[in-house]
């Protein structure tokens, strides 16, 4: 494909990749001081919360995995919130809902974000947690650019219908879209950022803000408790994997939808790459997706509640067993994606540990509930439950649902090659197949992987599911050739936003030289030392 848009970085002593400029300078600066690669990321998504509030918010979860260079071990910190234990779904159905809000506070599930930097940090951080926030302090405090990503946010928020009073007076103060490049202060959030860097979870959980939270709450008629926030724990987890062509695969377990990557890649390697961009490369993978999708909405939910045989689901026997389905001339009906907005980062520091993170309030600003006098959003995790008492992810007290957010990684002889990962809702899957892929069946480098025109398959809520969006860079003939297979396909611009910001960083573990990525799709950029 040739030289791409911006160079892929490289560096030796460590380096950090974000979706946000000034965030992946935040965890520069962290790695600098001599920080490790868990430093670096809470610096950087501690500033992601503040610059892209349509993203993500403290208010929401977070998932870590954790490469631990010294022991060649691959950790995993599940930091999602489980529903209020007072949640139901017939009080909900009685309300006059026929499935999930989408907003408000009856979405709305604990925060695990918190927690989540407390638990990493504990455990694999060598700064002191106050200084890894004072980045995003001052960021809030004194203001930061609005960038056309987010000006666009905002006024995409705006125009759905989707605004509350609660967010009104902090991001659209006046009826007013922040122009981009005008500068946005959030001074009730950097207050509450002060406080957790000095207080710690606590002050989140069973204090100051826990309290603001609950009155949120009760002002909304939500059922969240002081006993719901308090009794919150991440849980350490083991990561799957699966070996694609040599190369092992990591993700993140159910709750998460990980497996689904995983799926995807066991069908992918049933068939032998062609020419990359043709009607044959991506007709494979779409169908590919379709099945590995129809895997995870019957199977994937809080193992807690059921249980989930992931071994065999991520086997090549039971790949085997789909691709026996599989029509190369002909498009299956798939099912509906959906969108979602969330922030991916990812760190390798100088002794060659590795972190690669996600988090997210879901869609965009969440579920519109502001913490009262905190500036903190409220995520909306919830919506992604039914109430269906037949499905899988049903509603109920206490339960984590089926989470979009999958970090991963790639190793290979039980080394590191390393963290990557994407945000994008539904997208993520399909994203990560196609970047492993690009890396792997392509041979690409980190940065042209990323910036290869992508694809996504399946419609929202209310389309055609047989839809696939391309991205304009794609040959003419592809188009036509996927519609005569009976692909819908839609043309999605030649850089579409909503489909996936990836970051990425490759460690040739001979050389130790690290090269990283970010994705131009959003407002990032690779950095090292």
């Amino acid at each position: 494909m040739g030289r791409t848009g911006r160079p892929t970085a490289l560096a030796f002593n460590g380096m950090v990749a974000t979706p946000h400029s000034l965030a992946t300078a935040a965890g520069l600066e962290a790695l600098k001081a001599g920080g490790s690669a868990i430093d670096a990321v809470i610096a950087a998504n501690a500033v992601l919360t503040v610059v892209y509030p349509d993203q993500t918010s403290i208010g929401g979860d977070c998932f870590v995995l954790y490469y631990e260079a010294a022991n060649s071990t691959l950790h995993a910190l599940n930091g999602s919130g489980r529903s209020p234990k007072a949640a139901n779904r017939e009080r909900l159905r009685a309300q006059g809902h026929s499935s999930m809000p989408s907003r408000g506070i009856h979405s709305v599930t604990i925060p695990g974000t918190i927690d989540a930097w407390s638990v990493s940090h504990q455990r694999f951080g060598k700064l002191e947690f106050q200084r890894l926030l004072q980045p995003a302090i001052g960021y809030a405090r004194d203001g930061f650019p609005v960038t056309p990503n987010l000006h666009e946010g905002i006024a995409d928020t705006a125009q759905s219908g989707s605004w509350t009073d609660d967010l009104q007076p902090i991001y659209f103060p006046e009826g007013v879209v922040p122009k981009a490049g005008s500068r946005l202060r959030l001074p009730a959030l950097a207050r509450s950022l002060e406080k957790i860097s000095k207080g710690g979870r606590e002050v989140f959980y069973t204090g100051e803000i826990g309290e603001a939270i609950l009155a949120a709450s009760r002002r909304l008629d939500g059922t969240l408790t002081g006993d719901d926030l308090a009794s919150h724990h991440a849980d350490w987890v083991q990561p799957v994997t699966t070996d694609y062509r040599g190369v092992t695969v990591a993700e993140f377990p159910p709750n998460s939808q990980g497996i689904t990557a995983l799926v995807e890649l066991n069908l992918a390697e049933q068939v032998t790459p062609t020419a990359w961009g043709s009607a044959d490369h991506l007709h494979a993978l779409i169908e590919a997706k379709k099945f590995a999708f129809s895997v995870r909405d019957r199977y994937v939910s809080d193992p807690a509640f059921v249980t989930i045989d992931t071994g065999r689901l991520t086997s090549n026997a039971y790949a085997k067993e789909l691709w026996a389905e599989y029509d190369p001339k002909r498009a299956g009906i798939g099912g509906l994606s959906v969108a979602g907005d969330t922030v991916y980062l990812c760190a390798v520091d100088s002794d060659g540990n590795a972190a690669s993170i996600i988090q997210s309030i879901y869609l965009n600003f969440g579920s519109g509930v502001v913490a009262d006098g905190t500036g903190i959003v409220l995520q909306c995790r919830g919506a992604y439950f039914s109430l269906d008492d037949n499905h899988v992810n049903r509603l109920e007290a206490g339960k984590r649902t089926i989470h979009t957010l999958m970090p991963a990684m790639l190793m290979k002889d039980g080394q590191l090659l390393g963290p990557i990962g994407t945000q994008g809702g539904d997208a993520q899957a399909q994203v990560h197949l196609q970047l492993i892929t690009n890396l792997i069946d392509y041979g690409m480098d980190p940065q042209e992987a990323i910036e290869a025109p992508r694809w996504l398959a399946g419609g929202g809520i209310g389309s055609e599911p047989r839809l696939v969006g391309l991205e304009s860079r794609f040959p003419e003939s592809t188009f036509s050739q996927l519609a005569d297979r009976g692909h819908v396909v839609g043309n999605a611009g030649d850089w579409n936003i909503h489909f996936g910001h990836a970051q990425m960083i490759m460690r040739d573990y001979e050389t130790g030289l690290l090269k990283g990525a970010a994705d131009p799709r959003a407002d990032g950029v690779a950095m090292g030392i």
